[in-house]
């Protein structure tokens, strides 16, 4: 935004609980100004009761869209007019868009999230087994893009058996690959866990374990197993290296942070909102500035 908000100014966001912290503003505004946009983003704090009210706010108020993260994801579905495709596979909505009082509800986690593994780690789903720690509205988002990747077979483990029995059937139904659930580890060593994770050619951790002001939290897991030629990847993204990229990383495997999956996602809401190509090198800038201004600061992601 290069004169000002004014009457016409195109609004943005982010909803969320808590969004403080979130990375977004600056990625979007920096990619806003570098465009001459007339747009700005900014954070909006929405407690799980509020929700309702605050969808309804996004056409009421006429804001161009949202980004939705924790713990909305899934619980905006129900106050949206239209989903694409890949929402309603994934079973959560990141992205909002306002067509003239429309809200389409879309999910660019998926995309976003293979785009990193390209970029990150040479990665390409397809043949491939992945096992995915958690099983939330990222963790469908995850699941559902690699099965149409062509992966060969997801593994599901999450603290609560039942959603991840949930998303592996949901999976499996939708898109014919194989999916399995296996019990969350209890403790580092876990045999099964163990035997899973070594044969996993990607692991994916989704939950929030390892974000600030748990920092020193991570998976249970046997980290031993780990092996050079595998790729462990955290969608967290601050603190970057999480535990349990630092420990996967020490075994062997190639690790990939949060910080790609958030920029490729993000340009593609970007684009959605703005009908224009996202500054893809202008946002991964701000990224790496705030990364460093924050990172030894512990702040959490969202």
């Amino acid at each position: 935004m290069t004169g000002g908000i004014n009457g016409r100014t195109g609004v943005c966001g982010i909803i969320g609980y808590p969004v403080e912290q979130s990375f977004s503003p600056a990625m979007h505004n920096a990619a806003f100004a570098a465009l001459g946009l007339d747009f700005v983003y900014v954070p909006f704090p929405v407690s799980p009761p509020l929700l309702p009210a605050a969808v309804t706010a996004v056409r009421a108020l006429g804001l161009a869209g949202v980004n939705v993260t924790v713990p909305h994801k899934q619980a905006v579905l129900p106050f949206l007019d239209e989903l694409s495709g890949e929402a309603r596979l994934a079973g959560a909505v990141n992205t909002i868009v306002n067509r003239s009082g429309s809200l389409y509800g879309d999910n660019t986690d998926g995309k976003g999230f293979l785009h990193s593994l390209k970029e990150g780690a040479a990665f390409v789903p397809s043949g491939k087994t992945a096992l995915i720690l958690g099983a939330g509205g990222a963790a469908r988002a995850v699941a559902a893009e690699l099965a149409l990747a062509g992966a060969k077979k997801l593994v599901v483990a999450n603290r609560t058996p039942e959603r991840a029995a949930r998303l592996a059937g949901f999976v499996a139904e939708k898109t014919g690959v194989k999916a399995e659930v296996v019990p969350w580890p209890a403790v580092e060593g876990d045999t099964i866990a163990g035997e899973v994770l070594r044969e996993a050619d990607l692991v994916v951790q989704t939950t929030s374990l390892g974000m600030y002001p748990g920092v020193t939290s991570t998976v249970p897991l046997p980290y031993d197993r780990f092996r050079p030629g595998q790729v462990a990847c955290d969608l967290v993204y601050n603190p970057v290296k999480t535990l349990f990229l630092r420990k996967a990383a020490r075994a062997g495997a190639t690790v990939v942070d949060g910080l790609g999956m958030l920029l490729h996602q993000g340009a593609l809401s970007f684009e959605m909102w703005t009908n224009t190509v996202a500054p893809l090198e202008v946002m991964r800038n701000a990224l790496w500035f705030w990364k460093n201004k924050y990172h030894n600061r512990g702040e959490r992601n969202c």
